[in-house]
């Protein structure tokens, strides 16, 4: 096997193992939103933050996983990022979410306290209302 040919390889067994990832993430995502329904907590219009720092809205409604509102959840089952690139309209016309393949460790990577396990977060959101 060439080089190339092993580093093709690789990456594909990377790729599955991340969409296996995603697939068991989301399993928790759908459990979180019928228990976020069944105990009425009601979803909140989201906003985003734009990468020059202002917070505009966006097309979803959903409930923030993290403290400084960077990670949601949204209504429909989404892992939406809420750091967004954008410039003068989308401070007046909002932004347009796209869902993130949500993972099982949020923030992977980063400073203590930033990161942890999805379920973490996802119990941390329903036990706080």
């Amino acid at each position: 096997m060439s080089r190339a040919e092993e580093a093709a390889r690789r990456a594909e067994l990377a790729a599955a193992q991340e969409r296996g990832e995603s697939q068991r993430a989301q399993l928790l995502i759908d459990a979180f939103v019928r228990d976020a329904q069944a105990r009425g907590l009601a979803p909140e219009p989201l906003r985003a933050t734009l990468f020059t720092g202002q917070s505009v809205k966006t097309d979803k409604v959903g409930w923030y996983l993290r403290k400084n509102q960077s990670l949601a959840i949204g209504q429909d089952g989404g892992y939406y990022v809420l750091t967004v690139p954008g410039g003068f309209r989308e401070r007046f016309t909002g932004v347009r979410l796209m869902r993130s393949p949500p993972p099982l460790i949020v923030g992977k990577g980063g400073r203590d306290g930033e990161s942890g396990s999805l379920s973490d977060f996802l119990a941390w959101r329903l036990a706080a209302g």
